[in-house]
Formats: structure tokens, C-alpha cells, sequence
């Protein structure tokens, strides 16, 4: 007699086999001019680049209706009112085969049959430091876990690539060979940077717990190749304690890691784990000041120009195991985004001495906005929605 656990899975491969019978008759069906299907990091709801570009398209494209693909395990996360569909169910596999338009900024778990006639921008979701797609050949230890057929046919369906910068532009034309549309367009994720308000923002410190007059620091570190689950180079509570009440520190760890940074509660509200927040965007616009490493935020939270402090006591493993296009830690102007740190001590220091706000830093600071920031300025959303959807531009006004 077969075993529970056999059954399920048995169960589990006939669901499977029914659900590609399905998308092959739905294959044949006519694609809808009308549906766009949305996702972002692999189907983890409502986030980036498709997220802006999704509000967007509902105010200059209100008859494209909008459907985001999510895994079961993040259904909790989307907002209420937003269409959505499950990955691997009925309604998915219907959506992805009859949706004229498709916009991910990573790929659509499951795989899927592109058909003539589909459009398929792919957003990216970040600027590339470290080394990506075909580059990551030349690092043994990437190469023995990336299927490089699969990203090169991953490449192929796309129409229209996105890029934030010159630098990302040329990197993907590179690590992503393909015939599709180069669309230098700025990062949508991006604009809510130049149109928030000063009464936006406060209504967000004070939704996150930060207290009129602290100096807000987001420390958001990276995914690291060569470790095993989350290891922050830098322990917060304990910068918390070296500045004192005026400072909060907000605590953001990769989402590889789940929703919670795992930090201890002891902090008296020094300490936040705004891990599970929605939208990184709000926390960057709560922040008076960025602690990063080798994260693309970096990149991102430059259209603020605020200052950003480069927090890398491992930069010569993290180099070593998956290479980088630049030296984040050079000093000079155009590749460090502002004062560098590689030790605790260096770390809070920095902030004692004002060398975090200092005129050397805004001037690292301003170059890098100059190499990395030139497309941004509040409408990339729209630039891409009219390109991509084909909404004229509005004709200039008299």
C-alpha cells in the first residue's frame, strides 16, 4: 500500500501533467490585447521596477488590465484590490499563455512558452556591480550552480531590456546577448525619489516608529555567494549603542533571508527590523543616511543625494568568490559613493566625527549620481509605459 507522502506526490505530478494539458489548449487561444501579467523576484508580489510600472500604466493605459503572478508562499503580501494569480494554477497558466504584454524583473518561475505576437520587457531589478549572467563563466564556484543555457534562452524572449545607466546598459548588452530593444529609460522604481514630499515622508518615519528629531540609518546588506544564510558584517544594536537615542538604526536583510533580520528586541527602539516592509523604496525615503556594502540600493538611494556609507570588511572574499565590474572601495570619484568604513570601529566613528556628511563625501557622492543617475528624474515610469504599451506621448502644452 503506497505511503502517504507517495500519494501526495503523486498526486502533486498528475495536477502538474493536468495543468500543461490546459496551457497547451490555451496556447491556441487568442492572446488578449488588453492583459498584462506582472511579476517581481521570482513571483514575490508587488515590488520594483513592475510595481511602478504597474501605477503607471494604470493611470496612461487604464484599459490594459494588470495581473501579478505570485507564489502561494507570498499571496499574504499583495495589497488589497490587486488582481493577481497563483503560480502553477489554472488562472496562471491561462494568464501567461493569452497576455499580449508580460513584465518581470527577473523571470517567471515555471517556464513558460513565449508566442508570437507576446511582448515581454524585462525591468532588472538593480545596477550591476558584481558580475552577472555570462560573466559569472569566468568564477568556478558560480559556474558550477548557473545554468547558462537557461539564461541565454531566458534572453531570448525578451523584447525589451531596461537600464538605469550607460554602465548597466553596456553590461547587459554583454552577459545577455540578444536581439531585443535596449531601453534607456531610467529605473521607474526610482521616481517616487524625486516626487515624495516632505509631508510623505514624515507620514512614513513615523508610521516605521522614528521619533522627531533621530537620525534615521538604513543598514541594508547583500546576499553573499560563499556564506550560508544571513551574516551581517555589522552588528546594529551594538552601532545603536555607540551613537546613542538620536540615532535609529533600520535593519533591512536581503529577502533571500525571509522577512526577519533574526535581531534581538532589547534595543529601547534604536533598532528596527523593517525587514517584512513592503516597499524599500519608503525606508530609503525614511533614511537621513544609507549603510550598505555591495547592494544595488546603493545605486538607487542616489537620486536622493543623501549621504551613503560603504560598510566592506569583507571586500576581498566578496570580490575573490563573485567579482565585481569596479572598486567600490577606490576612493575614486565616480566608482565610491561616499565615506568608507571595514571595521565597526571605522563605522561609528565615522558618524561621531561628522566624516558620513563631510564635503569629501557629497563630492564622491555627486559623481556617482553623475555616472549611475542620468536617466532618473521622476518619469521613468512614464517614459517606459509609453514606449512599451505604444500611449502617445501627450503633445507639449501652448
Amino acid at each position: 500500500m503506497p505511503s502517504r507522502a507517495s500519494a501526495a506526490s503523486v498526486k502533486r505530478f498528475v495536477r502538474r501533467q493536468a495543468m500543461r494539458a490546459a496551457y497547451r489548449t490555451d496556447l491556441r487561444r487568442p492572446l488578449d490585447p488588453n492583459l498584462a501579467v506582472y511579476g517581481a523576484y521570482w513571483n514575490r508580489g508587488v515590488a520594483c521596477n513592475p510595481a511602478a510600472i504597474y501605477a503607471k500604466a494604470r493611470q496612461l493605459a487604464p484599459h490594459i488590465k494588470g495581473v501579478w503572478a505570485v507564489s502561494s508562499r507570498h499571496r499574504d503580501r499583495m495589497p488589497p484590490g490587486v488582481p493577481y494569480v497563483i503560480e502553477g494554477s489554472r488562472p496562471y497558466w491561462r494568464a501567461m499563455a493569452t497576455a499580449t504584454y508580460l513584465v518581470n524583473n527577473s523571470s517567471f518561475p515555471g517556464g513558460f512558452t513565449k508566442r508570437p505576437g507576446q511582448h515581454y520587457l524585462q525591468t532588472h531589478h538593480g545596477t550591476p556591480l558584481k558580475t552577472m549572467g555570462l560573466d559569472q563563466r569566468a568564477y568556478p564556484d558560480l559556474a558550477r550552480k548557473t545554468d547558462f543555457a537557461k539564461i541565454l534562452a531566458h534572453v531570448g524572449q525578451w523584447d525589451a531590456s531596461l537600464s538605469a545607466n550607460p554602465h548597466s546598459t553596456e553590461v547587459w548588452d554583454r552577459v545577455y546577448p540578444g536581439s531585443y530593444q535596449r531601453l534607456d529609460l531610467g529605473y521607474p522604481r526610482n521616481d517616487v525619489y524625486f516626487t515624495a514630499t516632505a509631508d510623505d515622508i514624515a507620514k512614513i518615519r513615523a508610521e516605521l516608529g522614528i521619533r522627531t528629531g533621530q537620525t534615521a540609518l538604513l543598514y541594508a546588506p547583500t546576499h553573499r555567494d560563499y556564506r550560508e544564510g544571513f551574516v551581517p558584517d555589522l552588528d546594529p544594536e551594538h552601532l545603536a549603542r555607540e551613537l546613542g537615542p538620536e540615532y535609529v538604526v533600520l535593519m533591512r536583510a536581503h529577502y533571500f533571508y525571509g522577512r526577519s533580520a533574526g535581531i534581538g528586541g532589547a534595543s529601547d527602539g534604536r533598532v528596527l527590523d523593517v525587514t517584512a516592509h513592503p516597499r524599500v523604496e519608503e525606508l530609503c525615503l525614511a533614511a537621513d543616511a544609507l549603510i550598505t556594502d555591495y547592494s544595488s540600493l546603493t545605486f538607487d538611494y542616489a537620486c536622493l543625494d543623501r549621504p551613503i556609507v560603504v560598510h566592506a570588511p569583507d571586500w576581498d572574499a566578496y570580490r575573490t568568490a563573485r567579482g565585481t565590474y569596479f572598486d567600490l572601495l577606490s576612493g575614486r570619484p565616480g566608482d565610491t559613493p561616499g565615506t568608507v568604513t571595514t571595521t565597526p570601529e571605522e563605522l561609528a566613528e565615522a558618524f561621531r566625527t561628522g566624516a558620513w556628511r563631510s564635503a569629501a563625501s557629497a563630492a564622491l557622492r555627486t559623481a556617482f549620481r553623475e555616472r549611475f543617475c542620468p536617466y532618473d528624474d521622476g518619469h521613468a515610469a512614464e517614459r517606459v509605459v509609453r514606449r512599451f504599451f505604444g500611449v502617445p506621448f501627450a503633445p507639449p502644452s501652448r
